[in-house]
């Protein structure tokens, strides 16, 4: 029988942004679009959570505060002074972001000075030595057109305290965090010790991950652009499995916990044959095992195309005790466990295969962001200086159900983000790959 996979349901409580004061100070946006305090958008669209279901009590609906200018601020913006930092992997994007808040702050809002902090949190600790950059409209009208971040990003913890301390020196008004699952969570624990403090610093975040794996995020920034590379590389994967007799292209993409780029690419294409996730867990050998229906699927047709997420087939590697800076676990190559294990089945059979493995990794992480993630990106640097502006912290910028909102960020960091094996969306890759739903014997 097919798994039913529930909708988390969530309480109007839930979604609350918490605010520094009552914002008095009127807002000097020409415009005079604002957004109503009343605006808001859905958490969950099904009929279940709207109506509830039989014999259950019917819940009251759960909203997230629409992204927007808001006609009063907490902040005098003449007085304001913002700080932004980039932490983390790189992404496609992280310039993009970061030129639409300094150029919101400076050209709408008029604030005199926006700080950019060097290599991370690293950059808050006096120890480390790295200068802070002023941001103006001049050094940062081109950067979106180049990869990664000018002010660089760096990985690891640093004491939350020294952060703070660091804050209060520079006399930040609102700081702008940029970064992924790590960032966020040690974004709480910042904000946490600023309201402990009692200080009237916001804190904004910005969900970067090219894995697209933050809940909420849907999808987050510099996914798009990964996939578009990501199929270049499954493009000449498939030229050289093409090209030669019992020809095998092996492709390893991102993806620790989640494959979102595997699967997404896959289906882009429509020219791979097995798609392997994190999510999946599968065998190598075995009659249900991967290198039984490769065999098949190259005697049938002559080649295949194998796209893998880095994460994926951690059961048959074994789990590594060793952890990054991160405090992420350290993965086993499953590429190079790939490589030797169909070299030595297809041998057994008396088989010459020819196999071509490419990974295009840190050149899809590199890369500048295409157009529609330059788009979505100026939209949540813009969003994320006007919730600053209003006084709100604790939250995270994101687009949801089509519209930009504010999410609390102890919703996004609850749980990372991974495919649903038994959605409608796992199907499609199923569908687009041919591949079985289970490779996995017994």
């Amino acid at each position: 029988m097919p798994q039913v996979c529930k909708e988390q349901v969530y309480k109007p409580t839930d979604t609350n942004i918490p605010r520094l004061g009552e914002p008095k100070v009127k807002s000097p946006l020409k415009h005079g679009r604002y957004v109503d305090e009343d605006d808001a958008v859905l958490v969950n669209l099904s009929r279940q959570s709207v109506e509830g279901t039989k014999g259950r009590k019917k819940r009251d609906p759960a909203y997230f505060e629409l992204a927007g200018p808001r006609s009063n601020l907490y902040f005098d913006p003449s007085k304001a002074k913002c700080a932004v930092v980039t932490c983390g992997g790189l992404c496609p994007g992280l310039n993009d972001v970061i030129r639409a808040i300094v150029m919101t702050a400076h050209n709408e809002y008029h604030v005199p000075s926006v700080l950019g902090i060097r290599y991370g949190l690293a950059g808050f600790i006096p120890s480390e030595g790295y200068d802070v950059l002023e941001l103006t409209p001049e050094n940062v009208s081109q950067i979106h057109e180049f990869g990664g971040t000018m002010l660089g990003s760096s990985r690891g913890p640093q004491q939350v305290g020294e952060i703070v301390d660091a804050l209060e020196r520079m006399n930040i008004s609102i700081l702008f965090m940029i970064g992924g699952d790590g960032t966020l969570k040690a974004a709480e624990r910042v904000q946490a010790e600023i309201s402990k403090r009692n200080l009237s610093i916001a804190l904004v975040g910005l969900p970067k991950t090219i894995d697209n794996d933050i809940q909420f995020a849907s999808p987050s920034f510099g996914f798009d652009t990964a996939v578009e590379k990501a199929t270049e590389a499954i493009r000449c994967a498939h030229v050289e499995a093409t090209g030669a007799p019992w020809g095998l292209g092996l492709v390893k993409v991102m993806g620790r916990e989640s494959g979102f780029i595997a699967a997404q690419s896959a289906m882009a294409l429509q020219d791979v044959d097995f798609v392997l996730v994190p999510e999946d867990e599968f065998d190598l050998s075995g009659e249900n095992g991967f290198l039984q229906h490769l065999e098949k699927r190259v005697r049938t047709h002559g080649h295949a195309v194998i796209v893998v997420a880095e994460g994926a087939g951690q059961n048959i590697i074994g789990q590594s005790r060793e952890k990054d800076k991160s405090g992420n676990p350290v993965l086993g190559d499953i590429a190079g466990t790939l490589k030797t294990e169909i070299k030595e089945h297809f041998h057994k059979q008396d088989i010459e295969c020819t196999l071509k493995y490419i990974d295009p990794s840190y050149i899809i992480r590199s890369v500048p962001a295409n157009a529609n993630d330059r788009i979505y990106c100026s939209f949540l640097g813009i969003h994320a200086v006007h919730a600053g502006m209003s006084g709100r912290t604790g939250l995270v910028i994101s687009r949801w159900n089509g519209r930009y909102v504010h999410i609390p960020m102890k919703l996004m960091t609850k749980a990372r983000k991974k495919i649903n094996t038994c959605s409608n969306y796992w199907r499609a890759v199923l569908e687009s790959t041919g591949q079985p739903g289970s490779m996995k014997n017994g």
